[in-house]
């Protein structure tokens, strides 16, 4: 009966020493972190507080106030929800992103992927390059592609003239169609690489298991690929929608925001009211509320389409 007592005794023992060593081993494993979280409060924590301090003052681009900003607590926000210009850029920006992004790329993307992946090699090699070139692109280069693409005498209306159609002036006519036709040709390519590498991941053996119990195509991808590649798709569809919402080269050059302010996303009207107005406090409240929409995107994409735990 002694004998219970004294190994209950040893174990407790062994147990009170070793407790003291477990912080200090999950101190270990997080100092290599240390580097990358000092570089990430440096470069970019420490502009977020200073861009939110910044919109909280009348700062402007030239005269007195540029030398001198004057602390104006939340007038610029009090200014940039009365304001008309800001929910008209409000409802611009979140067709932009709708459109190209979370509809466009993912869904064209897809698309791609499952039809690359049952093609023959030489095609499959010639439409990814394809596809690709257009990602690769240094920003303001495709932006003066889409820009000759879309003008009054650029490739669009040539092509269409051989049918009766030419004449257009799409940027002009229909500028917020040609930008997200615009990001959408530019941006596919990074979800097609996306899908086509969770496509990969996908057993053969449960495609062929639908196909033995009479699942035809649409089922089977509705039903067996879509819930195995889930994950992938919320994490692109995130990625996608924050590149979205930050887009300005591609607008800037094609249509400048216009004609007036029909194609003015908030990237676009922040940087018209900082160095066009010389608001520069106002631009960064708008700048600073364009980071708040993209953190709502988030929360959303987090809370909604994070997939079960399996």
């Amino acid at each position: 009966m002694s004998t219970v007592p004294a190994n209950g005794a040893a174990l407790r023992g062994r147990d009170l020493v070793s407790r003291p060593r477990r912080p200090l081993r999950s101190l270990g494993r997080l100092l290599p972190l240390v580097p990358a979280v000092l570089l990430l409060a440096a470069f970019m924590l420490g502009p977020i507080v200073y861009s939110l301090y910044g919109s909280l003052t009348n700062r402007s681009l030239t005269g007195p106030r540029a030398a001198n900003p004057e602390f104006v607590g939340l007038d610029n926000y009090a200014s940039l929800f009365t304001s008309p210009d800001f929910w008209a850029s409000f409802v611009l920006t979140v067709v932009f992103v709708l459109a190209s992004a979370v509809v466009g790329q993912n869904v064209l993307g897809m698309l791609l992927a499952v039809l690359i992946r049952g093609a023959v090699r030489p095609l499959k090699s010639i439409v990814s390059g394809i596809v690709i070139l257009a990602w690769v692109l240094p920003e303001i280069v495709a932006a003066f592609a889409m820009y000759a693409f879309f003008s009054r005498d650029g490739s669009l209306n040539v092509f269409l003239g051989w049918f009766g159609l030419g004449g257009t002036t799409w940027l002009y006519t229909f500028p917020l169609l040609a930008v997200i036709l615009a990001n959408i040709w530019r941006g596919t390519a990074f979800s097609m690489m996306v899908y086509n590498a969770a496509l990969a991941e996908v057993p053969p053996e449960l495609t062929e298991a639908a196909t033995i119990d009479g699942a035809n195509a649409w089922q089977r991808f509705t039903r067996v690929t879509i819930p195995v590649v889930r994950r992938s798709i919320s994490t692109n569809l995130m990625l996608t929608t924050l590149q979205t919402l930050g887009v300005f080269t591609l607008i800037w050059v094609m249509t400048g925001g216009g004609p007036g302010t029909s194609s003015s996303t908030l990237p676009v009207l922040a940087y018209q009211q900082a160095f066009k107005f010389s608001q520069v406090g106002y631009g960064t409240a708008l700048a600073t509320a364009t980071l708040l929409i993209g953190a709502l995107f988030s929360i959303v994409y987090i809370r909604v389409l994070k997939p079960e735990v399996d």
